[in-house]
């Protein structure tokens, strides 16, 4: 028979569950997909290239941890984040792998910084400049990320829409783009599309979760004005 832990062993040991089940790179992916919003657990192994089993395996350790919840809808099971805590755990990952792991400070380097050496735009300052009519959002997510929730007043257009939709953008006004986060490579993909464009752009220092989680300005549906829309009174 084991000996029983004493409780601050205990209380380590249930700490450790968490660990576990964030010390796995799909899993983490998983996390950043839901971070979007609410998706099937077939929707989740489409956009993550696993399949359906292994998918399922990961997010009920995810589920065992309280790092995601779960409900029947007929005949699917959709997942969610199961607190915005758990954005903070995985910030916190992040910034402590790029300040002391030379790897990920390359790949990071090497990944995207070559891609956009500009500063991107702080969420406050978006956020001002939106209010003022300054600026225009894009969303440059898939159509369903954008539908679960966005930034008050952006544009939904897809990376792979953004070419076709060129016309139907002010040339008169920055275009700010975000997608799903820090290292979500499509918000740098769109600037620098868009600079070869003729436009004026840069990137949301962060994403979607990063702003919902600030409190900022989020719509469900699609803006009446979209490019310009009061913030203030989203």
């Amino acid at each position: 028979m084991s000996k029983a832990l004493a409780p601050k062993q205990a209380l380590f040991e249930h700490l450790a569950v968490i660990a576990r089940a964030l010390g796995h790179r799909v899993r983490l992916e998983l996390l950043d997909f839901l971070a979007q919003g609410e998706r099937s657990v077939d929707d989740l192994a489409r956009v993550a290239g696993l399949s359906v089993a292994n998918t399922s395996k990961h997010l009920q350790q995810l589920k065992a941890a309280g790092l995601v919840s779960a409900r029947r809808d007929g005949k699917h099971i959709r997942y969610a984040l199961g607190e915005d805590r758990v954005l903070d755990a995985v910030a916190t990952l992040r910034g402590i792998a790029q300040a002391h792991v030379g790897a990920v400070e390359g790949l990071v380097a090497s990944y995207l910084a070559r891609r956009d050496a500009l500063e991107p735009v702080p969420a406050a300052e978006l956020l001002e400049r939106v209010r003022d009519g300054l600026v225009t959002v894009l969303d440059v997510r898939p159509a369903e990320e954008y539908a679960q929730g966005h930034v008050a007043g952006a544009l939904s257009v897809p990376l792979d829409c953004l070419q076709e939709r060129l016309k139907d953008l002010p040339h008169d006004r920055e275009v700010v783009a975000y997608c799903r986060g820090p290292w979500c490579v499509l918000s740098y993909e769109a600037v620098a599309r868009l600079r070869a464009a003729g436009f004026a752009a840069r990137r949301l220092r962060d994403g979607l979760p990063e702003w919902r989680r600030a409190g900022l300005p989020v719509e469900s549906q699609a803006p009446a004005v979209a490019p310009s829309v009061d913030l203030g009174h989203a």
